[in-house]
């Protein structure tokens, strides 16, 4: 999008120590004076892109950037198999969330997300609320067993030959079953060969379930080994385990953000993630707004979705 704020570099970048020999990489860009913000990407394990800073205006936002365990420039990478993912939890990436605004010195900041990142939000919001100064999330999704199955097995009634190719690339014992813990299963596999066919399996389906307009592009990361298997994993450890909540907690515990503005931000057509989970978090969150966008689907890609982001970080600039 051309109108997105010029392309800026970090004033200041660091590796976090958060424990379980993990480390976090974080920049923050921008007004070191200036409001915070931070986000949170997607995925799991999509890393925070470069691409993000230039939705805060660098005269007005210190904005905070990080990967979250396992994925983008953080380390270890979950794309080495040796690496086990039991210390990669919701409420590990919580607290590490938690342990950078301490050391960068933040008391509150405006919480930035989309897709997975808006689940990763609303339970760092409703375990922290008291640390948030305003909410902008888009494409929005809360990781429940229901929206796991619609992405995995729902969606499919969308692109049935896609979705065939999806389910057949796990054993025929496991097709008419848990889809999601039969790639977890063979995303572990002490086979490399079997686990590359899985995440390319599963990175596929991925690139096919946001594919709702006829102008869509291949997502390119998915062909970088490395990032597919850490993606792959990722994903699939998270939903398998319905992100580690409490099924249908963030929507029961929206109450909590009461005296948090929020904005959301969704595509009626986004069939990753379906427009009633906004609409139900809208109802249940005083304070919050909804944005549809009539044509758009999931992600900033889409029509109208990263203009409207944009117009709602600017609209918190001054506050």
């Amino acid at each position: 999008m051309s109108h997105l704020y010029p392309e800026i570099e970090p004033y200041d970048q660091g590796m976090l120590d958060v424990g379980d020999s993990n480390l976090i990489y974080w920049e923050t860009c921008g007004n070191p004076a200036g409001k915070p913000a931070v986000m949170f990407h997607g995925g799991p394990g999509s890393g925070c892109s470069p691409y993000w800073r230039r939705y805060f205006n660098p005269a007005t936002y210190r904005v905070v950037l990080f990967d979250q365990r396992g994925c983008g420039r953080s380390t270890p990478h979950a794309s080495d198999p040796a690496v086990g993912l039991a210390s990669n939890t919701t409420q590990h990436l919580i607290a590490d969330i938690e342990r950078l605004r301490e050391q960068l010195a933040i008391e509150r900041w405006l919480v930035a997300g989309g897709s997975w990142g808006t689940t990763l939000a609303l339970a760092y919001a409703e375990d922290l609320p008291e640390h948030v100064s305003e909410m902008v999330l888009f494409s929005v999704g809360t990781t429940t067993h229901r929206d796991v199955q619609w992405v995995t097995r729902d969606a499919g009634r969308y692109f049935p030959e896609e979705w065939a190719r999806f389910r057949d690339g796990v054993p025929a014992a496991d097709r008419d079953g848990d889809l999601i813990a039969a790639y977890y299963r063979l995303l572990h596999d002490p086979d490399t060969a079997v686990r590359e066919k899985a995440a390319g399996d599963w990175c596929r389906w991925e690139d096919t379930h946001v594919a709702v307009r006829s102008d869509h592009k291949h997502d390119t990361r998915y062909d970088d080994p490395r990032f597919r298997m850490a993606f792959a994993r990722l994903v699939t450890h998270y939903w398998h385990h319905a992100a580690f909540l409490e099924d249908g907690a963030l929507i029961r515990d929206a109450g909590r953000l009461a005296g948090i503005p929020g904005v959301l931000i969704h595509g009626r057509i986004d069939l990753s993630s379906p427009l009633d989970v906004p609409w139900r978090l809208n109802e249940a969150w005083p304070g919050s707004r909804l944005i549809v966008i009539d044509d758009a689907g999931h992600g900033t890609g889409q029509p109208g979705i990263g203009e409207a982001v944009l117009a709602a970080i600017d609209g918190f600039a001054g506050v």
